[in-house]
């Protein structure tokens, strides 16, 4: 499975496990994920989430092979209904960020509620580069959290990041060493058990309340490009390219 989960102590975590692939993502995965965040929320011994990777990587973003096979075809599709279960997800989600986290191994934490990552981390949302767009209301919540102009080095030109520049940035709430990463959030994640649970989820849908109906609408727009995207000459020159190991050439778009 290269998906693992377990309940401990009030915490459920999802753990992304995939090392041989640098925990690239497939559609059965993001299937796997969705119906892991569904059970922690239908059970109320759950208090937090918890989603990991390995020692090193986070995610490195989706596995463009399984991505080209099986493209996203709307809101169906297995990495939108992720999408659209973790941002809904009324318990407190704390991401342990062990290593690079790309594409949407970065948007995703956006959705998360604590962040911890790793000074070894990398972090950043190179869609541009593969000739496709912002995902996962990145191109609404960035802006958002960074201000316009940083965003526009992170989406428009796709610059990575560091640990400490994310905690800079306001998108991870630390940096540790990476061996502290995964134990430090998952105390935090456990210091929900000592909280009353239902004021908890009650005071997560306030905070998101204002800006919930944007963040599905920036969601729904997204996709609609991206898949559009998906099919241009552009992103089968960046995906020919990545398969072929060499550098791109948009010089004729």
């Amino acid at each position: 499975m290269s998906i693992k989960t377990a309940t401990l102590n009030g915490v459920a975590t999802i753990e992304i496990a995939r090392p041989e692939k640098k925990n690239a993502l497939t559609m059965a995965m993001y299937t796997q994920m969705s119906e892991a965040i569904l059970a922690a929320q239908a059970d109320s011994s759950v208090r937090a989430l918890l989603i990991t990777g390995q020692p090193g990587i986070f995610t490195s973003g989706n596995d463009l092979e399984d991505f080209t096979r099986r493209p996203p075809q709307g809101s169906e599709s297995p990495v939108f209904k992720f999408m659209a279960t973790l941002s809904g997800c009324d318990k407190p989600v704390v991401a342990a960020v062990t290593g690079a986290a790309i594409g949407i191994g970065t948007t995703m934490l956006l959705h998360c509620d604590l962040v911890y990552v790793s000074d070894e981390g990398r972090l950043a949302m190179p869609f541009t580069s593969l000739g496709l767009v912002a995902e996962f209301a990145s191109s609404l919540l960035l802006p958002q959290r960074v201000g316009r102009v940083k965003a526009t080095e992170k989406l428009l030109l796709g610059d990575p990041m560091t640990g400490a520049e994310a905690v800079e940035l306001g998108l991870a709430n630390a940096v540790l060493p990476a061996a502290e990463v995964l134990p430090h959030a998952r105390r935090m994640a456990e210091r929900f058990n000592a909280l009353p649970p239902n004021a908890v989820r009650e005071t997560k849908k306030l905070m998101q309340r204002a800006s919930r109906a944007a963040v599905l609408e920036q969601i729904g727009a997204e996709s609609q490009v991206f898949t559009e995207q998906l099919r241009s000459p552009e992103a089968r020159e960046a995906f020919q390219a990545f398969f072929e190991k060499r550098k791109p050439d948009f010089s004729k778009f």
